[in-house]
C-alpha cells in the first residue's frame, strides 16, 4: 500500500509540474494578445462571447470525473488570472462585502478583478456609467421571489448593456456567535431572504424576532456585535464577519436560484448561444400586449421572459421587459425587432448576450 501511494504521489508531482509550465505559457501568451491589442486601436481585453465560447467547449469535451461546473469553476479562474495580466477590471456590486451580488460577481469574472461595494443599485449604474467601474452586477430575479424592480427601473433612463448574466444557487445559512439555537433573541436578514426563508423559521424559531435590514452581509455585521442575534446570509458573509454556520440551507425551495445582469458600456458579438433583453412601451389601447408578441411569435423566436412595470408617464400606462433566445445581429431577431418599431410606440435593446454557462 505505502508503495503505491508513493508512486502515485509522484505521478501527481509530475503532473502538477507539466500543470504549471502550461499555465505560465498561457499567461504569456495572455500577455502577447495584451501587447497586440495596445499596437492597434483595439483596448477591449475582456471579451464576453470569446469567454463564453470557451467554456462552452470546456464543457463538451469534459469526460470526468470533475463535474462541468467544477471544471468551469477552475478554467473561469485561470482565464481570470490571465485576463489579469493584461488588464485588472474593477467590477461594482450591490454591496456590502459578503453579499450574494458579490458571489455572482467573482463566478462570473473570477477572483483576479478588484470588486467594488455600493449601497445601491442606482449606484452601481452610476458607477460603470462614469467609468469607475469596468462591469457592474446587479441582481434581476429570484427563483422564489420573482423580479427584483429596482433593475429594471434603472433601465428605463440608463445607456448601458447588458453584457450577460449569471445564476447563482442561493443557499441561505443561519449564522451567530451563539452555540444554539435556543439562546437566539433576533434574526437580521433582508426581507426577501426571510421570506424565502420564512418556513424553516416558523418551525424553528417561532416567536423570535425577524428583522429586516438593507443587505444579508449587513444582517451578518449586526449579528457579530451583537449579543442574542443571529443572521440569514450565505458562506461569504460567514468568512468574512467570523460568524459560525448553525444551521445550513435553510432556505425553503431547495433550488432557489438567483440571475444576476452584468452591465457595461459595450455591447457584446455573438457567441452562438445568446439572449436579447428589449424594453417596449405601447399605448393604452386594446391588444397592445399582443401587438408586442406578435413579431416574435411570426418569427419563431422564443421568450424566456416578460414583466410590465408602470412607464409614470401617466395612470395605467406601461412598459413591458422581454428576454428573448437570439442575438439582435441574428437574422430572425433582427427582423422581429424592426416589426415591433412598427408596432410599438418606444423599443430599446437593452443587449444581447451570451446565456449563463453554468
Amino acid at each position: 500500500m505505502a508503495d503505491k501511494l508513493a508512486q502515485l504521489r509522484i505521478k501527481i508531482d509530475a503532473l502538477d509540474k507539466n500543470l504549471q509550465t502550461l499555465l505560465n505559457e498561457r499567461a504569456k501568451l495572455a500577455q502577447e494578445v495584451a501587447l497586440a491589442k495596445n499596437s492597434s486601436s483595439d483596448t477591449n481585453f475582456y471579451r464576453a462571447e470569446r469567454e463564453a465560447q470557451v467554456l462552452e467547449k470546456i464543457k463538451q469535451r469534459n469526460l470526468g470525473p470533475l463535474s462541468n461546473e467544477e471544471v468551469a469553476r477552475l478554467f473561469r479562474e485561470i482565464m481570470s488570472a490571465c485576463l489579469a495580466l493584461e488588464q485588472v477590471m474593477t467590477i461594482a456590486f450591490l454591496g456590502p462585502e459578503g453579499t450574494f451580488t458579490q458571489s455572482a460577481a467573482l463566478k462570473h469574472f473570477g477572483h483576479s478583478v478588484k470588486t467594488l461595494p455600493l449601497t445601491s443599485i442606482r449606484d452601481v449604474f452610476r458607477e460603470v456609467e462614469s467609468g469607475n467601474a469596468s462591469y457592474g452586477v446587479v441582481p434581476i430575479e429570484n427563483s422564489t421571489e420573482g423580479v427584483i424592480s429596482h433593475t429594471l427601473d434603472q433601465f428605463v433612463n440608463s445607456n448601458l448593456n447588458i453584457c450577460g448574466e449569471v445564476e447563482l444557487r442561493i443557499h441561505h445559512h443561519l449564522l451567530s456567535k451563539l452555540s444554539s439555537l435556543d439562546e437566539i433573541k433576533c434574526v437580521y436578514s433582508h426581507q426577501q431572504a426571510l421570506a424565502q426563508c420564512r418556513e424553516w423559521l416558523d418551525v424553528n424559531l417561532p416567536g423570535i424576532e425577524q428583522k429586516s435590514v438593507s443587505s444579508n452581509a449587513e444582517a451578518a455585521r449586526i449579528a457579530a456585535n451583537e449579543t442574542a442575534a443571529a443572521a440569514i446570509a450565505g458562506d461569504m458573509a460567514a468568512e468574512i464577519y467570523h460568524l459560525d454556520i448553525l444551521v445550513n440551507s435553510i432556505e425553503d425551495e431547495p433550488d432557489n436560484t438567483t440571475r444576476f445582469l452584468i452591465i457595461g458600456k459595450r455591447e457584446t458579438p455573438a457567441c452562438g448561444k445568446d439572449k436579447t433583453s428589449l424594453l417596449i412601451s405601447t399605448q393604452n389601447r386594446p391588444g397592445a400586449l399582443h401587438s408586442v408578441l406578435a413579431p416574435l411569435v411570426n418569427n419563431n423566436i422564443s421568450m424566456t421572459r416578460i414583466e410590465s412595470r408602470p412607464s409614470r408617464r401617466g395612470m395605467w400606462d406601461y412598459i413591458f421587459f422581454i428576454d428573448c433566445e437570439g442575438h439582435r445581429d441574428d437574422e430572425r431577431v433582427a427582423k422581429a425587432i424592426a416589426e415591433l418599431e412598427q408596432e410599438a410606440s418606444f423599443v430599446k435593446v437593452l443587449g444581447s448576450y451570451p446565456r449563463a454557462v453554468l
